[in-house]
């Protein structure tokens, strides 16, 4: 079955399109033949209506029918969705999946396609190839399990042209900064990422991120997506952050988008109020402001980053070593990541995900291995910083703060995830599960938001937002993007003790028309594509 399924999918986009655009007032497109029909489903459509009972035919690669199909019409899969949901496939907003889709062994996404993703936004927070042809060439060429939308980085182009120099460009350096920009909005790129939290981006100021953003302006559909410069109060602060976001947009015309919108640490907790505020009142004005967001209360990103301060990140992390090992530099450094590790909620609140030089204290805390060295956290810290670094975990925000902004019409859903080495390392478990645990957690057992909304908000919202022609919707003419699960069955099954678990619950995924995970199991044929922008 799964063999025609695959390849014997004969009917012309030319047909789809007609089919859909004739007969979708209907519900119903004249079709001899599908390739599946999902029938009795309770259908979200991405819209954040109401479900609705409605069966789904599908040839190709496209949705060309929702409403009733009579029973007698022949398909090659016919998926009986009686008392389950049935949903367009879920888009990440931001993902790092890219380095696991570049690896042929991780190139399936499994860890994805069971939380029900089947599209990602990838090269976030100003990362990526500043040159993104050699990068999408090796993901194309491993087939990818799941659709994939680059971006290019501000970080990364800023590197290519500066190396990681404190200063700011030249009006030259500026220029070829932007032409990188204008390169790859040209071929490949649906939006550019900055991270002015992360060297070499935190050197940059509010002129710079503007005139990459009107380079990336100048092309229909182009955001500008953007890990803040301080979600905490490293420096200008959370507040003042969102603020440099929305008036970069306000100079350019450009859609902003706070990514993994949080309050980081205790002493900010509480200021996603002011914010809620301050952004609604940018979008009164006009503003296509907007944010994403993953469900967990706990973050992660590098040791280096958390705790050294920008200034001392110059070089790298040979340079960051470097002076960790020189008395006088520390001198200087010490008490400022005193304060960054309280921003943090301090060493029990630091765990330790990937640690190259010593695996063994990977899945542990900062404070416990202290203890074992008879150490200062701090100074454990410092040692791991001058021996290569290290990735962490830190628990540092507060479900208020997390639950005020998921409730909001403007917050997408993401998981700042990857695709692990299943076993490898103590990743953070959203990797795994992030979208599963949005429904399980934050829909079924805390009733913060609903069904519809959470359906919305990772797939519909994002697509419309993001650039993601006719997906993230059911209806006539879309890509076959699908889920269909039972709701009292999704759940995520990774946690921080044990990060390498695949979430439950998917019966069956379709990618592009075609089942990636079916009756619960994966297929192992790949049917994602890497997208270009249509301009």
């Amino acid at each position: 079955m799964l063999t025609r399924i695959t390849h014997k999918m004969k009917w012309t986009a030319a047909l789809v399109v007609l089919a859909a655009t004739l007969f979708a007032p209907l519900g119903l497109a004249a079709v001899e033949k599908y390739d599946v029909v999902i029938r009795n489903g309770r259908v979200l459509d991405g819209t954040a209506a109401p479900w609705r009972q409605a069966d789904v035919g599908i040839v190709g690669d496209r949705v060309v029918s929702v409403g009733y199909i009579p029973s007698g019409v022949a398909a090659e899969l016919v998926i009986d969705a009686a008392g389950r949901y049935v949903a367009p496939g879920f888009i990440d907003a931001h993902s790092h999946a890219s380095q696991g889709l570049e690896t042929a062994a991780r190139a399936n996404a499994e860890s994805l396609l069971r939380q029900g993703i089947t599209s990602v936004y990838i090269n976030p927070d100003g990362g990526g190839p500043a040159d993104l042809t050699e990068q999408l060439e090796t993901i194309k060429h491993n087939m990818p399990g799941v659709n994939v939308f680059p971006l290019i980085g501000h970080n990364a182009v800023r590197e290519a042209v500066m190396g990681l120099a404190n200063r700011s460009p030249t009006s030259a350096e500026l220029t070829q900064m932007q032409t990188l920009v204008r390169k790859a909005m040209q071929q490949d790129a649906f939006g550019l990422s900055s991270g002015p939290f992360y060297i070499p981006g935190k050197y940059s100021n509010i002129s710079e991120l503007v005139a990459m953003s009107r380079a990336a302006a100048e092309f229909p559909g182009a955001f500008h997506t953007s890990h803040l410069r301080d979600e905490s109060n490293y420096d200008v602060g959370v507040i003042a952050s969102v603020q440099e976001l929305i008036e970069v947009s306000r100079q350019t015309g450009i859609v902003g988008v706070i990514t993994h919108f949080k309050m980081l640490g205790p002493d900010v907790w509480g200021q996603s109020e002011p914010l809620v505020k301050i952004i609604n009142a940018a979008r009164e004005e006009g503003l296509s402001i907007w944010a994403d967001q993953y469900p967990y209360a706990a973050s992660s990103t590098g040791l280096q980053a958390a705790l050294v301060p920008g200034w001392a990140q110059e070089g790298g992390a040979k340079a960051v070593a470097k002076r960790l090992q020189d008395p006088e530099s520390l001198a200087v450094i010490r008490p400022q990541m005193v304060e960054n590790l309280a921003r943090r909620a301090g060493p029990g609140a630091i765990l330790i995900a990937n640690y190259a030089a010593d695996k063994s204290l990977e899945g542990r805390y900062l404070d416990e291995i202290a203890r074992e060295r008879s150490q200062d956290p701090l100074d454990t810290a410092i040692d791991m910083l001058i021996e290569g670094g290290a990735g962490i975990v830190s628990f540092n925000m507060n479900e208020d703060d997390l639950k005020r902004i998921m409730r909001q019409p403007w917050a997408m859903t993401s998981s700042d995830g990857g695709v692990p080495e299943f076993g490898v390392g103590n990743p953070h478990p959203r990797s795994y599960g992030a979208f599963a645990r949005k429904i399980h957690k934050y829909v079924v057992k805390d009733e913060v938001i609903t069904l519809e909304h959470m359906v919305h908000t990772s797939s519909g919202l994002t697509a419309s937002v993001l650039g993601a022609h006719d997906r993230g919707y059911i209806r006539a003419g879309g890509y076959a993007d699908v889920l269909v699960f039972d709701l009292a069955k999704v759940h995520d099954v990774a946690n921080f003790d044990n990060p390498h678990a695949y979430s439950k619950g998917m019966d069956y995924v379709l990618v592009n028309g075609r089942p990636a995970i079916l009756k619960g199991k994966l297929v192992q044929e790949r049917h994602g594509r890497v997208l270009r922008p249509r301009r």
